[in-house]
């Protein structure tokens, strides 16, 4: 077989999902978008309500926390909108699609309760010092409220796996779990005058969440800076890819992901000069059987003989 058959300068060679999709489209998740949409309007309506709240039981606290939620339901929104963006068919500057635009939703999300965890935790931390009285049955009224709204929104946006509603998940159980602590905090106090049990729960809680938090927002990370997917195995592969048949050599191996579920490989596989087509074709097949395992969408496998010369070679 002639080089010129075989493919000059790194051609890569059509298999059964060579490049594996075409379309670089991003399918619509209405899952995902019905699942941020829902927390969102939850998450508004009862922002509303705890204004109104905090001005009936003239607690600052319930005050505060309505700012806090203010803030919270911009960045759902946000992340709705992005979740929205990521449905868009690539284009020709975007030939990927905008599947990566729902992770700013995630990070925009993360980064906006980290602040409010920091502005909830020196709160605290002041009324920890200096406790004040509080409207304890007003309070309760409101926490069973806010339970049950952020609650249900918990429960919607964790069906979801991507990373924004892992993140926004965090964020609306950091909410729940908030008013579960002013509920027992508020119970407590209005069986027994200790105004400082509201901050040790807000603290505690506070500072579960951030871990949490900080733990997503480092896969979000991860896949802006391209890092490889966790379930990608690099020894693996390239020890079953240097022991296919006719495989002389490869390099420019990468591996990244477009938005922490969809994944995407290249490699360059040099053969050797009597490797037939259907060989080549074969060799495709491998690569693709032995990421089986892993969601990689677009798997692009460029195939040079050996004495070729490979044309991206020192990209």
């Amino acid at each position: 077989m002639a080089p010129s058959e075989a493919g000059r300068e790194c051609r890569g060679v059509p298999g059964p999902k060579s490049d594996m999709s075409h379309d670089h489209s991003s399918p619509v998740d209405h899952d995902s978008e019905g699942n941020l949409r829902a927390a969102f309007a939850l998450n508004l309506g009862f922002t509303i309500l705890e204004i109104v709240g905090g001005l009936w039981t003239n607690s600052i606290a319930i005050l505060t926390d309505a700012v806090h939620d203010a803030g919270d339901a911009a960045s759902l929104g946000l992340a709705w909108y992005f979740e929205r963006v990521s449905a868009r068919e690539g284009t020709t500057r975007h030939t990927y699609g905008f599947v990566r635009y729902r992770l700013l939703g995630g990070l925009i999300t993360g980064l906006v309760l980290i602040v409010g965890l920091g502005f909830v935790l020196w709160h605290a931390i002041q009324r920890f010092v200096d406790p004040e009285p509080v409207n304890a049955p007003g309070m309760m009224a409101l926490a069973v409220l806010g339970v049950a709204f952020n609650g249900a929104a918990v429960l919607r946006v964790r069906k979801g796996g991507s990373l924004t509603e892992r993140v926004v998940s965090w964020h609306l159980l950091e909410d729940t779990l908030g008013w579960l602590a002013v509920l027992i905090g508020a119970g407590v106090m209005a069986l027994i005058d200790l105004p400082v049990i509201d901050p040790i729960l807000s603290i505690g809680i506070s500072l579960f969440v951030l871990w949490n938090v900080g733990r997503n927002l480092t896969k979000v990370m991860r896949v802006f800076l391209q890092s490889s997917p966790d379930s990608f195995d690099a020894g693996e592969f390239r020890g079953r890819l240097a022991a296919l048949p006719k495989v002389l050599s490869f390099h420019h191996l990468h591996v990244w992901s477009l938005d922490g579920e969809r994944h995407v490989l290249t490699v360059h596989v040099v053969m050797a000069p009597d490797a037939e087509r259907d060989e080549i074709l074969q060799l495709k097949r491998e690569v693709r059987a032995a990421l089986d395992n892993d969601d990689f969408e677009h798997v692009t496998v460029d195939v040079e003989l050996q004495g070729e010369d490979c044309s991206a070679e020192g990209q």
